[in-house]
């Protein structure tokens, strides 16, 4: 590496130059933040004609496992006072944001990637709470909460990756390396096991 080019990678990570993304990278955000949020719209029109008619079921109410009103009537549907999916209105749209200021090629210091990176941990930590409250507490399994889980999942490793290559999170040359080359293995490790703890709590429903 040139000395220009650690004068202006040092500059990055101080927050003294904007840091871009690639197109590729733009989009993901584009597309996660956009299946986030459809599936915070659906759960919320489902929530609201579930407050108007407690009788109503949800079209993802496909069987006694696979039933999103059982969420819906969940404690845990409303952790901070109201529907959880209102947040997912909110940041899923944040993030969608974000990804089209960087397709039409916005920079951002690095506090923002920090906040950014922050924002995700809290969404991945958040929906592994809420994935243990299905499968153990609640015992129902909700379609539309799964796609939001698998979209913040790999928003959650992607933004981690850039911002380890960029060298917005300081890490030894051996992990950025690992992270230009094998990104994608994180996240479909972590929807694999998810995968495999839905398939081993209900085996005797999936398998009668």
């Amino acid at each position: 590496m040139t000395s220009a080019a650690v004068d202006h990678a040092s500059a990055e990570r101080n927050g003294g130059g904007g840091i871009g993304a690639s197109r590729a990278f733009a989009w993901m955000l584009v597309v996660t933040g956009a299946a986030g949020l459809l599936a915070a719209w659906v759960i919320t029109i489902d929530k609201f004609k579930l407050l108007e008619d407690p009788d109503f079921t949800p079209g993802c109410s496909l069987n006694p496992i696979v039933s999103c009103g059982n969420i819906m009537k969940s404690e845990q549907a409303a952790v901070f006072g109201f529907p959880n999916p209102m947040l997912g209105l909110v940041t899923y749209a944040m993030v969608i944001a974000i990804g089209v200021a960087l397709l039409a090629g916005a920079r951002y210091r690095r506090w923002y990637w920090l906040g950014l990176n922050a924002g995700t941990l809290f969404g991945v930590g958040f929906c592994t709470w809420l994935m243990y409250q299905s499968l153990y507490e609640i015992n129902a399994l909700c379609l539309w909460c799964c796609l939001a889980w698998v979209a913040t999942i790999v928003m959650f490793w992607y933004v981690t990756s850039h911002n380890v290559r960029k060298g917005v999170i300081p890490a030894p040359a051996g992990l950025r390396t690992f992270f230009d080359e094998f990104t994608w293995v994180l996240p479909a490790l972590h929807i694999g096991i998810i995968g495999m703890l839905i398939l081993t709590r209900w085996w005797d429903f999936w398998t009668s």
